[in-house]
This record gives structure tokens, sequence and C-alpha cells, in this order.
């Protein structure tokens, strides 16, 4: 694994001018902040070594380097799943590659299912904490050189990140929400007993990503941010039929802010 991380490095690193400060994963509905980076290069994913190939509708496939509010970050339009049928080592291996091109911070967006009964769809949801119901991805042999066996969880997003966060969001009068992530497998979106299940975990929000790719982040030593928008409700009395289609327009109706949210926050730090 390690040699193959190794690979997939120099490769990129022979074709990007400046090493990135920002490491950006851009969910569902979201890429359109992709549009606001001035791209030094695009890099599709299929001509990446030992990449793998986002296969879910709204995820373009590539990663761009450029410069975010005149900081240089890598933002992957798309992400990686494991319902898609990698293994968790193939969903996280772009957060080893991109701490290893230099990125000193990660920020993670996703869109997902409120199961908060205070939550409207089109919440801006900080994540401050979250609760793991996929394999784990440090299962199997520890990279040593990357981090240690067993990573404390303490402190998985960035309390010093989250307090900019929302010292912006009031600024830019953006309303926001904090609250606690469920992952899930999926690629079915929950019944309304599993919606009850999560919620008495103490879960605010669920969805399909994110939580293997902080796990990692942590592994590596990297601080996280991350943000959810509520594309829909897992809440009684509030639980209608779903699609993904759905879910994207539910969160372009938010990614203004998101985009401003996301770019002083990138200034800040």
């Amino acid at each position: 694994m390690l040699e193959k991380i190794k690979e997939t490095v120099a490769y990129i690193a022979e074709r990007i001018t400046n090493r990135p400060h920002i490491g950006i994963i851009l969910g569902s509905g979201i890429g359109e902040l992709a549009n606001e980076i001035d791209a030094e290069i695009k890099i599709p994913y299929d001509s990446i070594p030992n990449f793998p190939v986002s296969t879910v509708n709204g995820h373009d496939g590539q990663l761009i380097f450029g410069k975010l509010n005149g900081v240089d970050v890598v933002a992957m339009q798309g992400r990686f799943h494991y319902y898609e049928g990698y293994n968790m080592h193939e969903v996280t291996l772009p957060i080893r590659v991109m701490k290893l091109l230099g990125i000193k911070f990660l920020f993670v967006s996703n869109a997902s299912g409120g199961v908060n009964p205070n939550y409207e769809v089109g919440d801006i949801m900080f994540i401050t904490d979250h609760i793991n119901l996929m394999p784990n991805p440090l299962i199997g042999e520890n990279i040593d050189d990357h981090g240690p066996r067993f990573v404390d969880m303490s402190e998985a997003y960035d309390k010093r990140l989250l307090s900019s966060a929302k010292r912006i969001a009031r600024h830019s009068g953006i309303h926001y929400q904090t609250g606690v992530y469920a992952a899930v497998s999926g690629p079915t979106y929950e019944t309304p007993a599993e919606y009850k299940y999560i919620h008495i975990l103490g879960a605010d929000a669920v969805g399909m990503s994110t939580v293997p790719e902080v796990i990692v982040a942590r592994h590596m030593r990297l601080p996280v941010f991350a943000v959810s928008v509520i594309s829909d409700l897992g809440v009684t009395g509030k639980i209608i039929e779903i699609s993904h289609k759905e879910v994207i327009q539910a969160v372009s109706k938010v990614t203004p802010k998101l985009i401003t949210l996301f770019k002083e926050l990138v200034k800040e730090v």
C-alpha cells in the first residue's frame, strides 16, 4: 500500500508547481465551489496511478490544484465511497496522498439526512463529532510512517477551525447548526426505524461518507473541519421518499453560503 501511495504522490508532484496548503473534499452537489478556484491544473482521477474513479452522479472526478482566495489548495471534485465497492484503503487513499503532497489542513463537506427534530432541509451543520457505523479504515497493517497504531479521536474535528467557522458564519449572516454525524455504508437511504435508531445513538445527521476520511486524516495528524448540508429529514412525520437528484437540488440552494464560508476559512488559516 505504501509503495502505491508513493507512486501516486510522485506522479502528481511532477505535474504541479506549488504544493497545496489545504485539502478540500467536495461532497454531493457542492462541486460548484471548484469554480471559485484559480486552477493551475486539473488532473482526472482516471489518469492518476492507483486512484479509484468516482461513479456517483454529481462527482466530476478530478483533482484541482490552484488558489482559493490566494491560498494554495487541492480540491477533490468527487470522492469515493465504500458502497461503490472500494475497500476502505482505496476510499481514503486520497487523504494520504494529499498529506504527502503538503496539505496542513483538511476541509470536508457532505450532504446528509437530518435526524435531529430541530433541523430543516437546507440547514448547514458544522460537525463536532461522529459515530462510525462503517468498517474502520485503519484495520489492517499500520503504516508507521504515517501515524500510530492506535489513534486518539478525542478531537476528531479541530476546535480552532470550528471556532473560526462559527465566527465567519455569524459575520456573514450564515445560519448554522452544530452536531454529530453518523456514517453508514449505504447505498440505501435509511428506513424510519434506522433513522430513529441513529438518533437514539446520539447523532444529529447521517450520511455515507466523511468519517473514513476523517479517521485517516487524524491518523496522519491533519486538523479537520467538516460540514454537512441537511438534504432530507429522517424525523417522524417528516420522512418522505428521497432520490439522489433531490439531494443534489437541496444542497445546491445553499452552496453560495458554503462558498463564502470556505473562502473565508481558507484565508484565515
